[in-house]
């Protein structure tokens, strides 16, 4: 480790921590896109070629600062680049196996993705509430690390309303 690192358990608790909920959250995103397409292949009523489309963009897009935020805090803790962006990206690897998955079994899928999602969904907002709210505000920057929470939740609310 380089001089000026923070190691420890309590880091490498953290980064584990992180890079598995980031893996368990690709699983049922890829189940979802896996399923989005299954079912235009299966010719099901309301999917559409767009939706399965749109949806695998926007899984993707917010994949960068998925295997960014897997890699940063690996590479903080000392690890090589190379290797804090192997792992990065191996985080995300589970999602094209889960979106085959999906997609060969839309139809045993369809019924519990919902639930599926929701464990995704459940997974981050852990990650979230137990390590990175608190790690934003130790530096005493706790009105900024706020207001940016509140931002960013507002916008995905707006978003959420907007695109329905």
């Amino acid at each position: 480790m380089t001089a000026g690192t923070r190691t420890g358990p309590l880091m490498n608790r953290r980064s584990t921590l992180l890079v598995l909920a980031i893996t368990l959250h690709n699983i049922p995103e890829g189940l979802a896109v896996g399923v989005a397409f299954g079912a235009v292949a299966a010719d099901l009523s309301g999917a559409s070629l767009s939706g399965a489309l749109a949806l695998a963009l926007g899984i993707g897009i917010q994949n960068f600062p998925e295997g960014t935020a897997v890699a940063m805090p690996l590479r903080r803790e000392g690890m090589s680049r190379r290797r804090s962006f192997f792992y990065g990206q191996l985080s995300g690897m589970f999602e094209p196996i889960a979106a085959v998955i999906g997609a060969a079994a839309v139809l045993f899928i369809e019924p519990l993705l919902p639930y599926a999602l929701s464990f995704a969904a459940g997974a981050m907002i852990f990650v979230v509430a137990e390590e990175v709210i608190p790690s934003s505000q130790e530096h005493g920057h706790k009105s900024m690390a706020s207001m940016s929470l509140m931002t960013g939740f507002a916008v995905m609310m707006i978003l959420d309303v907007a695109l329905g």
